[in-house]
């Protein structure tokens, strides 16, 4: 036994020294790799990849879900303002006195003093006419804003819908048979030159008669229309086009805007204009309401020929 151990420890001295065998039972640990020199660009790489593997995960999480989420967000957003809006309108009526009410300021106040002073303080015959055009011009003018604003998103709304169906059709916009028809052109040679007569009649006496620029403009764009039927869109360009569109309703809104914009910073109704509204019922009386009434009408024309001129395939 003392052999042995002698013997053993013989064996290992002689491992430890490097002399001797090693023991059998020795376990090889492998030796680390060699430690590489270290590099100033690694890092950099590794930040670039990482970087541009979270760039590509959210450029494919957004075209799965970014439309859905856009989508929900529009449409919550939308509901909510609608809830807004009416809650608000509710809140307006539910304030306003009850209508037909006879100790209400308006039945008494407004309409007796439209009915009693309007053609003293409108030079106007038409009560009607100097309601809108004088006493609360300001709510006209927004009319007219809206209708021009309308005729404008509708020509951008439409004019892509447009470009894309001429250019699937070889770049031909389809116009129907306008144009084609003699009788047509016959009947329309004699009635538009009436039509236009009766219309510019209508929006001149709006403050002496029942009418105005609304319904004169109504009878105006007539005649836009029959005759875009007799002649066709392109011929029509010639007397009426984008251009013209823009200039007339524009300009006429510009001088709506001067002769009675300054209700809007004053906050009163009938301000005194300093401009003699002439002997009532003459032509050339009235104040403004005259050249209120003519901007009025070529809005309208303009914009209700425009409706039909867009949806009929066809070009301002």
């Amino acid at each position: 036994m003392n052999d042995t151990l002698k013997a053993f420890w013989r064996h290992f001295l002689d491992w430890v020294e490097g002399n001797g065998p090693r023991p059998k039972d020795e376990v090889m640990i492998p030796e680390p790799p060699p430690r590489l020199p270290f590099s100033e660009t690694a890092p950099a790489r590794t930040l670039k990849h990482c970087e541009r593997s979270i760039r590509e995960r959210y450029d494919e999480w957004m075209e799965c879900r970014g439309p859905q989420l856009f989508s929900r967000f529009y449409s919550g957003m939308s509901v909510l303002t609608c809830i807004v809006l009416v809650g608000l309108l509710l809140l307006t009526v539910s304030e306003l006195p009850r209508f037909g009410n006879p100790s209400n300021p308006a039945n008494n106040v407004v309409a007796q003093r439209y009915v009693e002073r309007g053609l003293e303080e409108t030079g106007a015959t038409n009560i009607v006419a100097g309601m809108i055009l004088d006493y609360r011009a300001f709510d006209t003018f927004g009319e007219s804003a809206v209708l021009f604003t309308a005729a404008i998103s509708v020509i951008m709304l439409l004019s892509a819908s447009g470009q894309k169906n001429a250019a699937s059709a070889g770049g031909k916009r389809r116009h129907g048979r306008y144009g084609d028809d003699a009788i047509l052109r016959g009947v329309s040679a004699l009635a538009i030159p009436v039509i236009l007569l009766l219309g510019a009649a209508i929006v001149v006496n709006g403050h002496l008669s029942p009418g105005g620029g609304f319904s004169g403009g109504a009878v105006l764009s007539t005649a836009l229309i029959l005759y875009a039927n007799a002649w066709g869109f392109e011929r029509i360009r010639h007397v009426f086009s984008i251009r013209t569109f823009t200039l007339s309703s524009c300009g006429s809104l510009l001088v709506y805007a001067l002769a009675k914009g300054y209700a809007f910073f004053t906050g009163a109704n009938h301000l005194e204009s300093g401009i003699p509204t002439g002997e009532p019922g003459a032509i050339l009386s009235g104040g403004l309401i005259l050249p209120l009434n003519i901007c009025v009408g070529i809005i309208v024309a303009g914009t209700l020929y425009g409706f039909y001129a867009l949806f009929g395939e066809g070009e301002i």
